[in-house]
């Protein structure tokens, strides 16, 4: 063999990738570290607990309504999420049965958070993929979503709705909140409609989402992956299904086949329709009587436990009552599992897909920085 003639020798040199724990497309802090062979990811890693505040450490002990009242603080855009469910938790345990319109509005309130969560999502997401237009345009539609919590809850962000018993006085739907909120529907549905057709014929959302960031049905299931991150892969779970809170109401559970990135910002876009249908349907049907019961006791409860589906998946709140204070509270969010699952849905990637490979659950870190992990020293 002449000279000329031999194999190249390649050397495949692998480098590690860092990016946090700031990073210009991620909205709240994380560190991901990126082990890369000739720019394909062949490795992931991705850190938590910068965000890390000892909530369930400060709920020690508080009157049961302050610490219920506290896990609003747990996350910006999934606050209705946390104060309901750890109400719940209080009303299983005291066995508390709530006025029928209460729990109406409480869906009202939980189905337009998960609006503004999937409307938040989708704009993010495009972000990330470099498409400002599309992003800008699910920003709009969110305005609306966000002003009509406004106006029933009395804040954009945190709203204090559910309080044991029922939801507060303050959070009544009368009939011009009616019409508000039908009126609102209406143009949410038109514009999500609208963007869902321009989204899915965009020959560069396609390039850039289809196939990127596969987590198959089998994986999903070995990693615990919850909420519409699951849906995506064709696997047909939602907890509303079992709640009793959602009995009253016809939904369908929307699922897509190929667990990437295209198919979970498409999981969000068509899940809005369905959110508005239940709010609709909540609206409408809305019994009369009271919003509110004082009449229970307090009383002392061994651990509780209560799961509900949260616009990211299925969230775990628990604790137990002690002369009227909790105690050994625990909070498990959806992104606990997601998060990790993303670590496996960059790996054969390029490394300028990862991004969008770790946001497609999204996650929400300030949800999640909760876990700590005990060692004996």
């Amino acid at each position: 063999m002449t000279e000329e003639n031999k194999p190249v020798k390649q050397e495949v040199i692998e480098t590690e990738v860092a990016m946090g724990t700031v990073h210009p497309a991620a909205l709240e802090p994380y560190r991901v570290r990126l082990f890369v062979e000739d720019e394909i990811v062949m490795d992931a890693e991705i850190t938590i607990g910068v965000n890390h505040r000892g909530i369930e450490r400060i709920m020690e002990g508080l009157p049961v309504e302050k610490a219920n009242a506290l896990t609003e603080k747990v996350c910006g855009i999934c606050s209705n999420a946390h104060i309901w469910n750890s109400v719940l938790t209080a009303e299983k345990g005291l066995g508390i049965e709530v006025p029928e319109r209460s729990n109406y509005i409480r869906i009202i309130m939980g189905e337009l958070e998960r609006l503004h969560s999937h409307f938040l999502f989708l704009g993010h997401g495009n972000e990330v993929l470099g498409h400002e237009t599309f992003s800008m345009r699910v920003f709009y539609l969110r305005e609306t979503v966000m002003e009509l919590l406004r106006m029933i809850g009395g804040n954009r962000v945190q709203y204090g709705a559910s309080i044991i018993g029922g939801v507060r006085p303050r959070c009544e739907i009368d009939e011009m909140r009616t019409q508000k909120i039908l009126e609102g529907m209406d143009t949410l549905e038109k514009g999500i409609l609208d963007f869902a057709d321009r989204f899915v014929l965009d020959p560069m959302v396609k390039s850039r989402t289809e196939g990127i960031g596969v987590i198959t049905q089998k994986q999903a299931k070995e990693l615990e992956v919850t909420g519409p991150t699951l849906r995506a892969t064709g696997i047909a779970q939602d907890l509303r299904v079992t709640m009793k809170e959602y009995e009253d109401f016809d939904f369908d559970i929307i699922t897509m086949d190929d667990g990437d990135v295209r198919s979970n910002l498409l999981m969000r876009a068509l899940e809005i329709p369905e959110s508005i249908k239940i709010i609709r349907q909540a609206v409408k049907n809305l019994p009369k009587g009271p919003i509110l019961d004082r009449s229970w006791e307090m009383f002392d409860c061994d651990s509780i436990k209560s799961y509900i589906e949260v616009p990211r998946g299925t969230l775990y709140h628990s604790y137990a009552i002690e002369e009227g204070r909790v105690r050994g509270s625990i909070i498990r969010t959806p992104s606990m599992s997601n998060i990790g699952a993303m670590q496996t849905a960059c790996i054969g990637d390029h490394v300028t897909d990862a991004q969008l490979c770790i946001v497609q659950c999204d996650p929400c870190f300030t949800c999640t920085d909760r876990a700590i992990k005990v060692i004996k020293i």
